[in-house]
């Protein structure tokens, strides 16, 4: 390859996830940062973008781009239109993209070539992913969004500790770059990987999508929002219980609180409170699957968005919150430290009482804590998408 080293070398975006989950119509993050990769990399480098996919049974194969051009703006439409497609309305326009999008050889390398992945989700498996870098004879960048099955598998389901292990020992055995999301996830995958073969690791925050004024959402009493998965990891029994605890003595009076987010696993305590806690029924509001358009318009009318995660890889919410204009109150853990810089309240997760008290705080119409934070939110500036890709491409023509 070193006749090579004067040429940008062309990159293989990997879209196996994107095409694996073609009938969900509510995305993970995960699934939008995949999704952001393509369309960031078609408006920056066109001429240097090609397209793989893994499909069942192990076949490996290169897609058509303009099916993929076809398929990626389909996609982005499904995912901010504001009245959901079912599943069954889904199926023959899910066909038609797959039949499209059915697997092509892979061309002879004529410069470097580098196999991109959005995360390493689909790498448990070494050999097929070296398979994979043989056929393509490309080098292999991935990113890591955390390491938290490994660092704290307590908050992940027992199955999840062992497969994310030996995704790391794909990256250790096979990368020659990671992309991590945050340097509390480069720290981590550091810790892990060690230094016993050369890795380039970059740090590229996650991009914001910058949209245009929204409409907050009308509300008669002031109210809180929370966007997380509901699960052990993301503490939502600590904003539960100080709920409770405000109806019991304020009665009407109380803020409400919007939790926004899937229900996940091993969540039962929080799961008996929003169901069976009588003083939450009228306070607590649970969405489970909102498109874009409402949950920023809920986002951007709340007193603050409350996070009190136990761990994070990176903080999205915290991100796309104070790009929102909405102020933040977050747990004072790494991640979230990195991502909202010195704009949000941080306190201790396990502090019930200064959780309360700065609640109680920002629900005044003049809380002096929140005019603040919105003094301080003046001077933050989100990363976006093509600060991310600059970085992203910087390491891979470094190869």
């Amino acid at each position: 390859m070193n006749g090579d080293a004067g040429h940008a070398p062309e990159i293989v975006l990997d879209l196996s996830r994107l095409l694996a989950r073609l009938l969900r119509t509510t995305p993970t993050g995960v699934d939008r940062v995949e999704l952001s990769y393509a369309q960031t990399l078609l408006k920056l480098v066109p001429e240097r973008l090609v397209f793989g996919a893994r499909f069942p049974k192990g076949l490996y194969g290169r897609l058509d781009p303009a099916a993929v051009k076809r398929f990626i703006d389909h996609t982005a439409e499904l995912w901010k239109a504001p009245k959901r497609i079912t599943r069954r309305q889904l199926r023959p326009i899910a066909a038609r993209h797959l039949f499209a999008l059915r697997p092509r050889r892979i061309p002879p390398r004529q410069g470097r070539r580098v196999f991109l992945q959005t995360s390493p989700h689909q790498i448990e498996r070494t050999q097929r992913m070296a398979r994979i870098l043989a056929g393509e004879d490309a080098k292999f960048v991935t990113m890591v969004h955390d390491l938290i099955p490994i660092t704290n598998p307590e908050y992940v389901r027992p199955e999840s500790d062992a497969a994310h292990r030996q995704r790391i020992a794909t990256i250790k055995l096979l990368a020659d770059g990671v992309i991590a999301n945050s340097a509390a996830t480069r720290d981590a995958l550091v810790a892990h990987v060690g230094r016993e073969r050369a890795l380039l690791v970059a740090i590229a925050h996650l991009g914001t999508d910058l949209h245009g004024p929204v409409v907050p959402m009308p509300s008669e009493q002031p109210y809180f929002v929370c966007v997380a998965t509901i699960e052990a990891r993301k503490n939502h029994l600590l904003l539960l219980n100080i709920w409770r605890r405000m109806v019991e003595e304020q009665g009407k009076g109380a803020p409400m609180l919007h939790l926004i987010g899937k229900r996940g696993w091993e969540n039962e305590q929080v799961v008996d409170m929003l169901e069976r806690c009588r003083s939450l029924q009228d306070h607590v509001v649970e969405h489970h699957d909102l498109d874009d358009r409402a949950m920023r318009a809920i986002v951007a009318g709340a007193r603050a968005l409350v996070l009190p995660s136990f761990e994070e890889g990176f903080g999205m919410p915290v991100a796309e919150a104070l790009a929102a204009g909405t102020p933040v109150i977050a747990a004072d853990i790494a991640a979230l430290r990195e991502v909202g810089r010195q704009v949000p309240d941080y306190l201790d997760p396990l502090d019930g009482l200064g959780w309360r008290a700065a609640v109680e705080d920002y629900g005044q119409a003049d809380s002096p804590r929140r005019a603040a934070q919105m003094a301080r939110l003046k001077g933050w500036r989100p990363c976006t998408w093509e600060h991310h890709m600059a970085i992203v491409l910087e390491l891979i023509d470094s190869l």
